[in-house]
Parts: structure tokens; sequence; C-alpha cells
């Protein structure tokens, strides 16, 4: 944010009092459920016939609908993150994924990566449905709004001192 937009910063126009949840589509629910209880760890609520909802370590939830029409491959940028702490992590998260990959419904998977401040890799579950594998430190993505101020270079390089994440490179282009 800029030193002028940040000094004269208006009140918004609606009062909105909390980010609450998202959204996600399902084909099949209880298998939906089985994979996010049972492989990724998330507490997981039925709410009706056809929705649950889900979160992990957070107030942040998902709701997850099942739906009738064919539902349509979510696009790669629109994932959800889940965050482990270290590098190593990451990597066992993806030598996982990678070996149980029948078992779950996994389709493609990437390599993981130094890209957009973290070390990461992408997933795609059952319900087509993209995830990121992610290093972050405790409170996730928490830590870029403490200077109340854009963060404009978070991950340039090994000398950044703005990114808590153990990030070593620049990538250009998402995978």
């Amino acid at each position: 944010m800029s030193d002028e937009h940040q000094a004269a910063k208006p009140a918004p126009v609606l009062q909105i009092a909390m980010l609450s949840h998202g959204t996600l589509e399902c084909r099949d629910l209880e298998k939906t459920r089985e994979f996010y209880e049972h492989f990724l760890g998330l507490e997981v609520v039925r709410t009706s016939n056809t929705s649950m909802w889900i979160r992990l370590n957070s107030n942040f939830a998902i709701a997850c609908v099942q739906t009738r029409e064919k539902k349509a491959p979510m696009p790669l940028l629109n994932h959800n993150g889940l965050d482990v702490a270290t590098r190593d992590e990451v990597d066992r998260a993806y030598a996982t994924i990678v070996d149980q990959r029948e078992t779950w419904g996994i389709g493609r998977v990437t390599k993981p990566v130094d890209q957009h401040g973290t070390y990461s890799f992408y997933f795609c579950d059952l319900d087509e449905n993209w995830w990121e594998i992610l290093t972050n430190p405790p409170g996730g993505y928490s830590w870029m709004f403490r200077g109340q101020r854009d963060v404009t270079d978070w991950g340039a390089g090994e000398a950044d001192n703005t990114n808590p994440n153990s990030f070593t490179k620049r990538r250009s282009s998402t995978p």
C-alpha cells in the first residue's frame, strides 16, 4: 500500500465482521469425507445429505457441497492451502501423496519447488479440487498483515527479512 493510500484509508462501505468460509464442490460426499478425515486429517462436520463443513486448526471453514450436475475441475490458481512447518515435511507429504495416489483417487501432482515466497507443491484430489502443501510459520499468512502495509517483494530472495519462510529463490511461473 502506498504511503498516501495508507494515511487516508476510508471506512469500508460494508461493515463485515469476519471472513468466515469458502465453498468446494464434490461428487461423492462419503468418499470425499473419508479423504478429508483419513488422508488430510481435517475436522469434518456433516450438515445435510449433500453438505459438510471442513476445517483444520482455524476458525475459517470450507463448506463442501455435493453437486448433482457434472462438476467442473477447479483451476489450479483457485487452490486451497495446507500448511506444514518445514521443507522436509513438504517433501514427506509429496512422497506420501505420490505413493498413495491410486488409493485415494488423486490426480495430477506437481513437484515441490520454491515459488511465491514458500516451498510447496500442488495436487488435485478425487473431486478435481486443487490443494497446495506449503511451508508456513504458525498462523499461516497472518504474518503478512502485521506490518499494516502491502508487501511488495515478499519472497524476493534469501536476504528477505519480511518473509519468515525458508524461501531460497524466486520462481517466475506457476506449475
